[in-house]
């Protein structure tokens, strides 16, 4: 009887003892720290644009708190002068978001400091819109802004309220998988400002989005990616075309990758950028068949025979339609005759290989 009492007064303690002892929680993961950089040595944007007379936020630095405030994903701080990236100042953040044009004044230091804290994967780098049209000369260690974010603007046809179709790659109706890329739908009309590109190399990166011409008025026979992701050693970077317009940054999708760019590029989604060069390469193929009229079964039927040629030639036949974009005459009165025949040249043996 009296070891049935002790056991019994052994439980009794141990239950209250549980009543009253701190229950472990699991903390939740620290905020991310971005640093956003909405400088203009260029042209300025709206969203970029303090308002007249006042040293108040832009609309976008507004939408990036906003979005960081809802969520309780990220803080933000939010500059139009590139001399505070320093090595000291990336010690104190998680990622650098640009929004930028221009030659910024960024030393050779201290964009090597960048490139090492992205490669080392102490932090991410995010471009919005314009940053492709930002450069400035730089002769350190590593790559060249312009390499790096892997694109420079050359152009833009599709101005701001012009109808456009974008077009996940690799995704079928219903919604995107990439984990930078789950907002928008697979396929989606809008009217923004598109970029094209020199300098884009279709091997280092992982294009998500291109324009799809085939029930676009405005055609152009080459690859028009509109968003990316590349590894950096162990950093990632994430680029986005869309920004341009105002009515963008209202947009709940695009607000909605925005997050999703800032969580994965921090590390806070799983996803390789492993590039898709091939993928890219049949797009850049079905853009210039689209430009030819060609009707989109048509093009469909052409691009499954396509997918099984050799990758060699596929790259190829891709980098020559590329080659057309510097060719396309710069004013209404120059002269054709060059485009037309590299693009007859190249037309041809698409159709050739495709069937005939």
């Amino acid at each position: 009887m009296r070891r049935l009492l002790t056991l019994f007064a052994a439980v009794a303690a141990l239950f209250s003892a549980s009543l009253v002892a701190p229950i472990a929680v699991e903390a939740a993961p620290a905020k991310i720290r971005v640093l956003y950089l909405d400088q203009s040595v260029g042209f300025v944007h709206k969203p970029v644009t303090r308002p007249a007379n006042s040293n108040g936020p832009t609309q976008s630095e507004i939408a990036l708190a906003e979005i960081g405030a809802k969520t309780g994903a990220f803080t933000v701080e939010s500059t139009q002068d590139a001399r505070v990236i320093t090595p000291q100042k990336l010690k104190d953040i998680d990622l650098l978001i640009f929004y930028t044009t221009g030659e910024l004044p960024i030393s050779n230091e201290n964009w090597a400091a960048v490139q090492q804290w992205v490669e080392s994967g102490r932090g991410g780098f995010i471009g919005l819109h314009s940053a492709t049209d930002t450069h400035w000369d730089y002769s350190g260690p590593g790559q060249t802004y312009t390499a790096y974010i892997n694109g420079k603007f050359a152009g833009h046809p599709w101005t701001q309220g012009t109808p456009i179709t974008v077009q996940a790659l690799g995704q079928k109706a219903g919604g995107g998988k990439d984990p930078v890329n789950t907002a928008w739908p697979a396929r989606f009309p809008y009217a923004e400002e598109i970029y094209q590109y020199s300098d884009y190399d279709p091997t280092k990166v992982r294009a998500l989005q291109a324009l799809d011409f085939t029930d676009m008025a405005l055609k152009r026979p080459w690859f028009v990616p509109i968003t990316w992701t590349r590894q950096i050693g162990k950093g990632r970077l994430f680029q986005t075309n869309l920004g341009h317009t105002p009515s963008t940054w209202n947009d709940p999708l695009y607000r909605a990758q925005i997050l999703e760019a800032v969580l994965w590029t921090a590390h806070r989604k799983p996803g390789a950028a492993k590039p898709n060069p091939d993928e890219q390469a049949l797009w850049a193929l079905r853009s210039l068949l689209a430009y030819d009229g060609r009707p989109k079964a048509e093009i469909d039927t052409r691009l499954a025979k396509l997918a099984k040629a050799d990758t060699a030639w596929l790259r190829d036949a891709a980098a020559r339609t590329a080659a057309l974009r510097p060719l396309w005459p710069a004013k209404p009165d120059s002269d054709k005759a060059p485009f037309d025949a590299a693009y007859k040249t190249v037309l041809d043996d698409v159709v050739a290989k495709s069937g005939g």
